[in-house]
């Protein structure tokens, strides 16, 4: 049986975790019963490590009229080293919501696969589906449990972001969530960035996001966001047509979350490409 004796099993053989009802979180769960397979119960490097993981870098959220918009590039660094160049950022957390995943790629992964099962079990336990803010908080749980390896240089900073379904009328359903380290959690208006390159993703949102954009406007504000990323920041991946890699873009609304299309992506990062090349061209004939 494992090494369990019988003195640690009921009768059917199961451990009391398995048949207790301890609650509708499953990370609660499996601290009981497994907590050696939790990210934040294991050991920690007496080193600095970040420079020796690949690292997930920029990811941005936008709301607009329906919902909420969030895209990732697809570059993972390690050190000065490019060590992936189509690693996917961006996940549905559940029906309703996104994740996206910036700092230390692997166990940021990691960490959406459990919440994904956190949402799943709860909605299982509890027969309904766990609020916004709720989500939100249970995130922060779970980043909060990092602590010890982000102060190693093994940092998880999530941006996450979904679709509030009891949003008052008039409100906007769109709502993004930031944390830090330590696990705080900030609700942004209106858009939002994190990663190496998010401050000059920031940039380009002042300037091209405004409240009750569409879902078509709204996905040129993200992927002209990334490209404005990648152009000052070297861990950001920009657009890359040659070997037909795009940001991974994600929209959520009253139908629930859905990713966009490559072809998608790719019609709205070419023509934005197109646009910029041919500004280059007329300023390169001007200064002739």
């Amino acid at each position: 049986m494992d090494g369990l004796t019988q003195s640690h099993t009921g009768r059917s053989g199961f451990p009391p975790a398995y048949l207790d009802r301890v609650g509708s979180s499953f990370t609660d769960f499996l601290a009981q019963a497994a907590p050696d397979l939790l990210p934040s119960r294991r050991p920690v490097p007496g080193v600095q490590a970040g420079d020796l993981t690949p690292h997930g870098t920029t990811i941005v959220a936008v709301t607009y009229g329906g919902g909420v918009l969030m895209g990732g590039d697809r570059r993972a660094t390690m050190g000065n080293l490019i060590s992936s160049r189509d690693i996917e950022k961006v996940y549905p957390a559940d029906s309703w919501s996104v994740i996206g995943i910036a700092g230390a790629a692997g166990i940021a992964i990691e960490m959406v696969r459990l919440y994904q099962v956190e949402l799943e079990h709860y909605e299982k336990i509890e027969g309904l589906t766990l609020s916004l803010d709720g989500k939100a908080n249970r995130l922060a749980q779970m980043i909060r449990g990092n602590l010890g390896a982000a102060l190693q240089g093994l940092a998880v900073v999530p941006l996450f972001a979904g679709f509030d379904l009891d949003a008052a009328e008039g409100a906007t359903p769109g709502r993004i969530f930031s944390y830090d380290v330590t696990g705080g959690n900030y609700e942004e208006r209106g858009y939002a960035a994190v990663g190496s390159g998010s401050l000059f993703a920031k940039n380009s949102l002042k300037k091209t996001w405004r409240s009750g954009l569409d879902a078509g406007a709204a996905t040129r504000t993200v992927v002209e966001a990334l490209y404005d990323a990648a152009d000052d920041d070297s861990a950001t991946g920009g657009p890359d047509p040659v070997r037909r890699l795009y940001p991974i873009v994600y929209r959520v609304d009253a139908e629930g979350a859905v990713r966009l299309t490559d072809a998608e992506v790719a019609e709205v990062a070419d023509a934005i490409i197109e646009e910029r090349a041919a500004a280059d061209r007329e300023n390169v004939d001007r200064g002739a």
